[in-house]
């Protein structure tokens, strides 16, 4: 236990000076989870087809405090096939990160890639157990590069999750 407060005192010398970045979880909590299986029971007898699964990804930050960000993470998932929708899957995760030593230049692309980062394994797994409680095999999300998602939002005329950090 000491050693965490004396490296907590320690970030918080470095964010004086600039040198030291720290990022701490404080919380993450899931803001909003729903799974819809439709056609139930049919939807889950065996189809020689695969289905056709989309998965859309946002991120969005609001910042808190001074040094505190919460960061959502929104998935995604719809599986359809020939017959209609399978299931959909819709999960909004969030955590609020306390940001130190990070240049002011630097901080919006810091929250925007690495918080969700570190926030998608469990966001992954939540959305994992939902479809395999819902009956289906379990929707196991491919990694995410969260730096090319920033870069492509970045290189929209509009960015939502942009404007809310400031």
């Amino acid at each position: 236990m000491t050693d965490t407060n004396n490296d907590a005192g320690q970030q918080g010398a470095g964010a004086q000076a600039g040198t030291v970045p720290g990022l701490n979880i404080l919380v993450q909590y899931i803001k909003d989870l729903s799974f819809e299986n439709p056609r139930a029971p049919q939807s889950l007898k065996p189809s020689e087809s695969s289905p056709k699964l989309d998965i859309n990804i946002n991120v969005n930050a609001n910042k808190m405090e001074d040094s505190q960000f919460e960061v959502i993470l929104s998935l995604e998932a719809t599986a359809t096939d020939p017959g209609g929708a399978l299931f959909k899957a819709e999960l909004v995760y969030a955590g609020v990160f306390r940001i130190t030593g990070v240049p002011d230049e630097h901080l919006h692309p810091f929250v925007l890639i690495e918080c969700p980062r570190m926030l998608f394994p469990f966001a992954r797994q939540i959305i994992a157990d939902a479809t395999r409680n819902g009956g289906f095999p379990p929707l196991m999300i491919d990694p995410i590069d969260f730096a090319a998602l920033y870069r492509q939002n970045m290189a929209q005329p509009q960015q939502p999750a942009v404007d809310t950090i400031n």
